[in-house]
């Protein structure tokens, strides 16, 4: 559950990421709307799921996932240029990612719990 709860707090990083570039410094109201709410949601969720993932590897998993999917979103649907080192870079953050998943999975209950304080 806490994974599925972060994987969807970096989607919402990544949409208020954008919200954030379409509001224009703030000056545009819906986009700025769409910004705060998103920003709230996607900090409440990494909130929670920093209660089951360490810190370390739940903060550069919502902030990898999340710029990945805000540089993915420009490509699609802004016409930000996507070449191929772009692209290489971008299948390396999701590599790492998916490599600290893996690890955390694989790493013992106690010492996973152990690099959280306040359980």
């Amino acid at each position: 559950m806490y994974w599925t709860v972060l994987l969807i707090s970096a989607v919402l990083e990544a949409v208020w990421a954008t919200a954030l570039g379409a509001s224009e410094g703030l000056s545009r109201p819906g986009p700025t709307v769409l910004f705060f709410i998103a920003l709230s949601l996607s900090m409440v969720g990494l909130g929670y799921a920093m209660r089951g993932i360490p810190i370390g590897t739940a903060y550069a998993v919502w902030t990898g996932a999340g710029a990945v999917l805000t540089v993915a979103y420009a490509v699609v649907f802004t016409g930000e240029a996507a070449g191929l080192l772009k692209i290489l870079f971008l299948l390396g953050i999701i590599g790492c990612v998916i490599g600290l998943k893996v690890v955390d999975s694989k790493q013992p209950k106690s010492q996973a719990a152990a690099g959280r304080s306040g359980d």
